[in-house]
């Protein structure tokens, strides 16, 4: 029996661009054009011996250096990074910024009109010596601020009296609306009842 020389299993090679010491015009149109948004590939200048070195320049070299540091407040600051903006953080911050109309008997300075780049969020830990009623119990604790002050019952109250208070100034009264107030007044009051 003969045998064949059949390749078994499958063979894979990586599809990379060509790179500058690698391509040369091997005579014939054949040569594929070099992809210049693949990062893999870099401009000849900038390679050497197909390797890519930083450059001599300081003005570029501090770019690079640039693009590679963190994002961070400084080191007056410990290396403060910026958080990420999730929803639950932005509904606390819109929280803060409006907490002048929660509560009628406290008063706030006027806040920022935009957040800083730069803040933590953290849990206040109460020390066992404080008395029990200046602690938050269990079942007081939420896991955001806005829940913490969605099941704080003075704070519903006030909402539910505050919005029937401004739906009741809103509402027209009594037979205002039936009024003759001017010239044609009368037909559009007869439309409105019909």
């Amino acid at each position: 029996m003969a045998e064949s020389n059949a390749v078994i299993g499958l063979s894979w090679e990586p599809k990379l661009p060509a790179f500058s010491s690698a391509s040369k015009n091997r005579g014939g149109s054949g040569s594929k054009p070099r992809p210049e948004g693949n990062p893999l590939w870099k401009p000849s200048t900038q390679l050497v011996d197909g390797l890519f070195v930083p450059p001599n320049d300081p003005v570029k070299r501090n770019k690079l250096a640039k693009k590679q540091i963190k994002d961070t407040a400084g080191t007056s600051w410990f290396d403060m990074p910026a958080p990420t903006m999730t929803p639950e953080l932005q509904k606390d911050l819109q929280l803060l910024k409006l907490r002048n109309v929660m509560d009628p008997k406290r008063h706030y300075k006027k806040g920022d009109a935009q957040p800083n780049k730069y803040f933590q969020v953290g849990t206040v830990i109460e020390s066992p010596l404080d008395f029990f009623s200046g602690r938050l119990t269990k079942k007081e604790r939420k896991v955001s601020l806005a829940e913490e002050v969605l099941s704080d019952r003075n704070l519903g109250n006030y909402r539910k009296r505050k919005v029937l208070e401004i739906e009741e100034k809103n509402r027209p009264g009594g037979n205002e609306k039936w009024k003759i107030k001017g010239k044609g007044t009368y037909q559009r009051a007869k439309q409105r009842r019909h």
